[in-house]
């Protein structure tokens, strides 16, 4: 059974999502697609020892049931959505994966991909799909998430947000899901209506540093599956996912506020992430971390010649977590990694800021928190949500002033250039040694011609630790 009206947004998104064609994609976004499947197994690599891990694959795999998919560098098989799950919390655990999702003129504040990338790929092995079916199921993931999301965006929303950190993901995963699976439009519209009663999460997770922050983009990523499994057993879902009394935007935003951004050049341009993070920790740090680093690679300062730092920020990060003083709690990698204190005091000690900075061990350091807490946090009235001033006084009387507006990453503004990704990605393997580096070569020579790949299978055999 098909619906026979395509009024609505969710029927026009629904269609889309079923009846793109790899011709019909941009090359700009396949390409860029590429770029982010590196950039998000990179990811996991680099985190897929981190805390917390080893527990929640162990759950998983004996748990049991149908074995359909590949949890990523541990290996096993389990139902397609508990690996997609498993993968995308390996992937989020350094904070450090592909980010704000951006149509043309509106950029929103989401971590998509790794829910996405993993959705796809889990999917996509039992399905033995091939690398242009992969790009274009992860393309209308990412697009459906991006649209929906940044219409209900604001550049002068308040965070902490939640619903781009995961909430919203479940729209990108249904989409992958309901495609792989064969949805008809009909059942693609019921999938969407069902991930709406699984959506959830909170803030809260990383504002007290919990291991649970990495939890909730995993579960969209299970549901969006499920969500698709059930519309295809025959199950019926909110009629009107958006916009229903009870719908996202009213349950879960202050309303759509670019209505337009959910169909403008549907089925033209496929809209996704557009920042490769160049530091493993939150985004909303990342101004303040170039600021630091452009003063060190400047100046070559000596820490103890420091008199007094303050980092200046906008209204929006002075509420953000990462602007609370700095102490280590019972997780401290999310209490370091959501903090302007630890990772601006990183960067000036360490002159870098890489995943090993994000160990207990360095977290505890006597020196580096005796000298973080010298690092005051102050209001600039005027700055960018997520810009940045770092002002350092010597003791010899020299003050060395940086601004950033807009942090390195972004790939529409500041990007990183296709050797620094690439570089990121050889950082997150060395620093896990999860899988060798012939095996990480290996699968950056697929997946930079993922479009002539015959079976998705290749990829994931070789993401296995040995």
């Amino acid at each position: 059974m098909s619906s026979n009206n395509e009024n609505t947004a969710i029927e026009k998104l629904s269609a889309n999502v079923l009846k793109t064609r790899f011709e019909d994609l941009y090359w700009k976004d396949v390409e860029f697609a590429k770029i982010r499947i590196i950039d998000t197994i990179g990811c996991l690599i680099g985190g897929a020892y981190d805390t917390g891990n080893q527990g929640i694959v162990d759950i998983i795999r004996d748990q049991g049931g149908k074995e359909e998919a590949t949890i990523l560098v541990y290996g096993g098989k389990v139902p397609a959505g508990n690996a997609a799950m498993v993968n995308n919390i390996l992937c989020r655990s350094f904070d450090f994966e592909p980010v704000s999702p951006a149509t043309a003129n509106i950029t929103g504040s989401g971590h998509l991909s790794g829910s996405t990338v993993m959705t796809a790929i889990a999917l996509g092995e039992p399905k033995n799909i091939n690398g242009r079916e992969l790009l274009t199921a992860l393309l209308v993931g990412d697009d459906t998430a991006s649209r929906v999301m940044v219409a209900g965006s604001s550049p002068m929303d308040v965070w902490p947000s939640h619903t781009g950190t995961g909430t919203v993901n479940g729209f990108g995963s249904t989409a992958i899901a309901g495609r792989l699976l064969g949805l008809d439009e009909f059942q693609m519209r019921n999938a969407f209506g069902i991930i709406l009663n699984e959506m959830g999460g909170s803030f809260q997770m990383i504002w007290d540093g919990t291991t649970a922050f990495k939890l909730d983009q995993g579960t969209s990523a299970r549901n969006g599956i499920f969500s698709a499994q059930l519309a295809k057993a025959g199950w019926t879902g909110a009629r009107d996912a958006l916009f229903g009394r009870f719908g996202y935007y009213n349950v879960f935003t202050q309303g759509c506020r670019h209505p337009e951004v959910l169909t403008d050049n549907l089925g033209k341009r496929y809209w996704s992430d557009y920042t490769i993070k160049p530091y493993p920790c939150c985004r909303m740090t990342h101004a303040s971390i170039d600021c630091a680093l452009n003063i060190v690679n400047k100046y070559d300062i000596d820490i103890r010649d420091i008199a007094d730092i303050v980092l200046y920020v906008s209204s929006v990060a002075m509420n953000h977590i990462c602007s609370a003083p700095f102490k280590a709690g019972d997780f401290p990698h999310c209490n370091a990694a959501f903090s302007f204190q630890y990772t601006v005091g990183t960067a000036l000690m360490k002159k870098c800021v890489k995943p090993e900075h994000f160990t207990g061990e360095a977290i505890r350091d006597p020196g580096l928190n005796a000298f973080i807490r010298r690092i005051r946090i102050a209001q600039q009235p005027e700055a960018e949500r997520a810009g940045a001033e770092l002002r350092i006084t010597m003791k010899d009387g020299r003050e060395l002033v940086e601004s950033v507006a807009v942090a390195r990453g972004d790939q529409q503004v500041n990007p990183l250039s296709k050797d620094e990704i690439i570089d990121k990605f050889w950082m997150n393997v060395d620093y896990s040694r999860a899988v060798s580096r012939e095996v990480a070569g290996e699968f950056l020579t697929l997946a930079e011609k993922l479009e002539e790949l015959d079976s998705v299978d290749r990829i994931v055999k070789l993401l296995v630790a040995r």
